[in-house]
């Protein structure tokens, strides 16, 4: 279109952001009751993610090195063999969002899954890796907790933050005093782990005497 000389260029005025269709996603209540697994509900996704495909080793060995640690997502993909020490049995835990580093014991069932992990997985930095030895992004993670959850019958969708949830209420559940609980979970801020101690069931089992 030609513009007379003279005359002042038209400036387009974008659409008012109130006119666009923005999706906008709802509250987590309106797809699960609950933002945690039980153990229960656990133990069932690692055998349902064991029994799946070629990678059924290294998606178990994800979703239970993710509870029995209490891993995000961004701690499980930059998981490296140099943090784990299968000799000792110790995990060094590398905290982001400025959380708390520590080092946790491997316990047997992790010990034993770690070692073949290794050997199904040989030369890599990463513990967690792809056919191609690249470290696991973020979103293959979410896949792979989210597909075991439906195989394992859970019937509300599950994402990888639940396991780390998990941890928190095992724990509290277990009897475990809170202060370790937050230095295990790597909290700097002790009110983030007081709500697992909130959601413990004992606290009222002498509510009612028959």
């Amino acid at each position: 279109m030609s513009i007379q000389a003279g005359s002042r260029p038209v400036e387009h005025t974008p659409p008012a952001l109130e006119n666009r269709k923005v999706p906008i996603r709802k509250a987590n209540a309106a797809y699960r009751s609950r933002e945690y697994l039980s153990d229960r509900e656990v133990t069932a996704m690692i055998a349902a993610a064991a029994a799946v495909g070629r990678h059924g080793t290294r998606d178990a060995a994800l979703i239970l090195l993710a509870y029995r640690h209490g891993l995000r997502v961004s701690e499980l993909v930059s998981l490296r063999w140099d943090q784990a020490d299968l000799r000792q049995g110790l995990l060094h835990v590398t905290r982001l969002k400025h959380g708390i580093a520590s080092v946790h014991p491997l316990r047997g069932p992790e010990l034993r899954t770690l070692r073949r992990l290794q050997r199904d997985y040989p030369d890599t930095g990463y513990v967690f890796v792809s056919e191609r030895k690249a470290p696991l992004t973020a979103d293959t993670v979410r896949k792979i907790v989210g597909r075991a959850g439906q195989r394992a019958g859970i019937e509300f969708p599950v994402h990888p933050h639940m396991l780390r949830h998990a941890t928190g209420y095992k724990l509290a559940n277990d009897g475990q005093d809170t202060r370790s609980i937050q230095h295990y979970l790597g909290h700097r801020n002790i009110e983030h782990t007081t709500r697992y101690t909130e959601l413990r069931p004992d606290r009222f089992r002498a509510f009612w005497s028959d």
